[in-house]
């Protein structure tokens, strides 16, 4: 079906309509950012421990442990990662997958939490 407005003022609506949507997408782009912006979320070693236990996060999170213990400790997923933490240092690690992970230090074992990313 043909319209019967010139075609200068198709161009216009067409114009006007683009002019009316752009507010709105960057708004929404806008919105978006702030929901997706990635945190970092501590989890603190002590006295042999860590705290919390478990923890809920998001792809692209950082996780940070904070060892405030004299010795040195590890955050370890079996067939997975590993990250050393200095005695009485942070050492820290950007989430990049899904799923649910339990995680323990290799150097002592009896220490373990669990960590559940999600998209």
């Amino acid at each position: 079906m043909r319209s019967t407005l010139p075609q200068s003022s198709n161009r216009a609506a067409a114009v006007l309509s683009r002019r009316k949507l752009l507010p709105a997408v960057v708004l929404l782009l806008h919105l978006s950012a702030i929901h997706a912006k990635a945190e970092t979320l501590q989890v603190t070693i002590e006295k042999m421990a860590f705290s919390p236990v478990s923890i809920d996060a998001k792809i692209g999170d950082t996780i940070e442990w904070v060892n405030k213990d004299f010795l040195v400790h590890t955050a370890t997923v079996k067939e997975g990662w590993e990250v050393m933490i200095p005695a009485g240092k942070s050492a820290s690690l950007v989430l990049t997958s899904v799923g649910t992970v339990q995680y323990y230090c290799r150097l002592h074992p009896n220490m373990k939490a669990s960590l559940t990313v999600k998209p």
